[in-house]
Parts: C-alpha cells; structure tokens; sequence
C-alpha cells in the first residue's frame, strides 16, 4: 500500500524543503496501523489455510476408518486355483470356504452356419424376408427345433440393396440374436452367420420367402436358409450351439457361458477349457483385503497426525511458531485423537486396545503396524473385525475404527470444532478488512491535508523569498547611490 500521495511538481518550489520525501516519512508513521492489520489478516488467511488443509485430511483418516468397518472388508474371499488354463474362479463373501474339484467335459459354444459360395460381396441376393428364429436344436443329426422360450421370431426386410454385403447389414441391424459376416476366399464369398450368445438355448433356424420365387432353394435368398432338418441345405451348420458342461464335486452342472455364477455359495466359476483330470479350486478369507485396509488408515492417520504438529509447534531453532501454535481446537483434537487410542473397548472377547493386535502409538503420536502380529491376530478375524469395527451403544463398546470414524464425523460437522474454526477466522478476516479499508479512507484524508498545508507553507516561503530578494535589492541600490 503507497505511503503517499501523488507528487505534486511546485511543492518545494518556493522553500526549497524536499517535500515529497518529507510526506513519505510522515505517511509513513501514519500507515503504522494499516501495515500491521495487513500482518494481522495474512496471518488469519494462514490460519484458514491450515484449517481447510487439517479439515481435508481428517476427512481422510475418518474415511479411511469407515472401510474398515465395511463388513465386504472382512467377507472377502480368495479363489485360488491348481491350473488356470482350465478354471477360475472369484467369491464374494458369502462364498463358504473349501475345496472344489473340477472337471470340464464340454466348453460353451455358439451356433455358426455358412452360406454357399456367391462370386463377391457386391454380388445379387434378391429381394424378399428372411425369418429368424432362436432356439435349440435336438441334434446332431437334427430332426427338431424348439423355440427359446420367451423369444419371437423376428422377420428382416430384404429390399433396396438386395446385395450379400446388403443382407449382411440388414441381418445385423435386426438385433435378431444373429450376426452376419462375409467370409472371401479363393473360391468366393460366403456368408456366415453365428449366434450373438452362446449356449444351447441360442441356436437359431432361418427361412427365406423370395419376392420372386424361382423355385429353386440353392439360389438367391432361399440359399440364405438355415434348417438343419433340411438334407443338402445350400447353408450348413458348421458349429452347434452348446451349453459348457462340467461337474464340481462329481455333481454335474451345466450353463449357457463358460461363467457358472452363484454353482456355490458366493462362487462364481469360470472354464477355459476342456479337462477330464480334477482341477482344484479353493476358497479362503482373503486377509489382504484387511491388511490394505489397514495399511491405508495408517498412512491417513500418519498424515493428519504430522500436518497437526507441524501446525501447532514451536521452533525453537528458528524462534517461529506454526500457524495455529497454541490453538485450542487443535489441542483438543489431539487430545481426542490420543482418547481414542488410550480408552480400551470391551467389543472383542479376545482384546481391548490396538496394540495388542500389533497397531501402536509411537511418541510423535503417529500409527504403526507390526505386520507380524497383525497377521498372527488374522486367524481369528471375527475378534479382530469387533475390536475394529464394532458400533457400540457406548465408546467402550465400540470398535477403535468406529471411533474414529466418529470423532472425524463429529469435528467436520457444520457445528463441528473444526467448521467453527474456520467461520471464526473468516468473521475475523472480514472485520479487519473492514476495520483496514476505514483507516484507508482516514489514511487518504490525512495525506491530502498534509500536502495542502505543504503546499500553502510552500507558497508563502516563495512569497517571502520574492520580498527578500526585493529589500536585498532595493538596499543594494540605496547603497549604490549613497
């Protein structure tokens, strides 16, 4: 903020004082009181912004709290499996833990059908409709087909470009359960048609009505058909359509994908190829999920705690304060945090405090995790999901995650400790704006009258200097004369 006015060229003209430099040192002192409120609102706009900075990183730590008390984290399930190659499989948490041999005599198959040879893609179909019809087949050798149920036939309008290319995106754009490609090779093109899913039940039969019937079935759209009843059909069956087929346990299981969901409790297998030899698939409690969990509130918590000390310490090296040293709400929080630690919970059966699990306080206040003993704590993981993340009626009886979790709701709350922080820094930044711009407003005023009066002094010590010089004169030629 300027300490003066603007410069005006004739002060000093007539008295020869450096005015300007004079209304700068005077300003100068008179800006005392602004300068400091300038100090006074950065240090609040600090404040703000190591409140804003703590309030997101709680936010973390409580989020972080609240997945440990997510029940999926403690359900989750490891599928793991002999070979790969043959099956996979995943769990969910109801999935019941075990061993599953698994046999797979018949991977999942969609139906595909090819056309007779045409010269090109461009080459002349003919008018007329082609009928689509999903379903299975009692083949092969066929002699029936059944219609999926729940499913119509749908009918495709062949007009306009009555090409094979155009029969081909016609029969795609129907949606009908079928896609179309055009197969070229030496011989020609042909058109191959394949169920859009696999599985037994998505075979499919077409039929073909020509606008102009030459009556034979080996040209034009009637070549198009598909009817695996029809011996010497010009378009052949070259894949049946099938259900994967395997047996967990010696029970024999089938299904439309090679995805068998829900073939257990909670376990959805997947196969990739045929075996005949038993492949093991086993389930167990997937404690990584925990200990990621774990892992990812201490590093949250670690980052908050250190933000906090950083903040609200003294250093005595540099003879500085942090930006919220001394803080109430901060000392509170701290104190808090310590309170959860410290107080121990009747949740588990087996423990009461943290540490016993392999989680500690060090000195600086921040987490550690001794990943021996928190593994060793795993083999009972119902105790340990208690002593993390029971809800208790009471602090007592509640999980350590649930508290904190808790606690971090509870400070960032709209009339939390740490939301009424930061609208007191904001109400205290607004009123020493407001209090800076009135002194701005006396601060102009005092240098507008001190340059008047500057200029006025100025005038006058010109106007004496002109009478001096006058009298100097005027004696100088009595003298002369005399």
């Amino acid at each position: 903020m300027s300490v003066s006015g603007p410069t005006l060229s004739s002060t000093g003209v007539g008295s020869g004082l450096d005015v300007n430099a004079i209304m700068t040192k005077l300003m100068a002192v008179e800006y005392l009181p602004y300068n400091r409120m300038t100090t006074e609102i950065s240090s609040y706009k600090t404040q703000l912004s190591s409140v804003g900075q703590m309030q997101n990183l709680v936010a973390t730590m409580r989020d972080k709290a609240q997945a440990l008390t997510n029940p999926s984290v403690w359900g989750a399930k490891a599928v793991t499996t002999a070979d790969a190659a043959v099956v996979t499989g995943t769990g969910t948490p109801s999935a019941v833990a075990g061993n599953y041999a698994i046999t797979v005599q018949q991977l999942a198959a969609r139906q595909t059908a090819v056309s007779g040879t045409f010269a090109s893609s461009a080459a002349e179909v003919g008018a007329g409709k082609l009928t689509i019809e999903m379903g299975s087949w009692d083949g092969p050798p066929a002699t029936a087909f059944t219609g999926k149920p729940g499913s119509s036939a749908i009918e495709v309008d062949i007009s306009g470009d009555t090409s094979l290319a155009g029969v081909r995106d016609k029969i795609n754009a129907a949606n009908a359960g079928v896609t179309a490609t055009i197969v070229n090779d030496a011989s020609g093109a042909r058109l191959s048609l394949q169920s859009t899913n696999s599985g037994a039940v998505n075979g499919f039969r077409i039929s073909a009505t020509e606008t102009a019937d030459d009556g034979n079935p080996a040209t034009g759209l009637s070549a198009l058909a598909v009817d695996a009843t029809q011996s010497g059909a010009p378009s052949s069956i070259t894949q049946w359509s099938a259900n994967a087929r395997a047996s967990i346990n010696g029970i024999a299981v089938e299904s439309a994908s090679n995805v068998f969901e829900g073939v257990s409790d909670g376990l959805t297998v997947t196969v990739n190829k045929v075996s005949t030899t038993p492949v093991n698939l086993s389930v167990n409690a997937d404690n990584s999920a925990v200990t990621t969990a774990v892992n990812d509130f201490i590093t949250a918590y670690n980052a908050m705690n250190s933000y906090l000390r950083t903040q609200t310490k003294y250093d005595e090296a540099t003879k500085t304060a942090g930006p919220l040293q001394g803080d109430a709400t901060m000392i509170s929080l701290a104190s808090q945090l310590r309170g959860v630690i410290n107080e121990p919970s009747s949740a588990s059966s087996q423990w009461s405090m943290l540490s016993q699990v392999g989680i500690t306080m060090q000195q600086d206040g921040s987490l550690k995790v001794d990943s021996a003993k928190l593994a060793e704590a795993m083999k009972n993981p119902d105790e340990v999901r208690k002593l993390m993340g029971n809800d208790g009626t009471t602090t007592g009886a509640s999980g350590f995650m649930d508290r904190f979790r808790d606690l971090g709701s509870r400070v960032l709350a709209s009339d939390g400790s740490l939301e009424v922080k930061e609208q007191s820094i904001q109400e205290r930044i607004k009123n020493a704006t407001n209090r800076q711009a009135s002194l701005q407003v006396r601060l102009d005023q005092t240098e507008a009258r001190l340059r008047a009066q500057y200029q006025a002094l100025d005038k006058s010590m010109a106007s004496l200097n002109s009478l001096s010089s006058y009298v100097v004169q005027q004696m100088a030629m009595l003298n002369a004369n005399g």
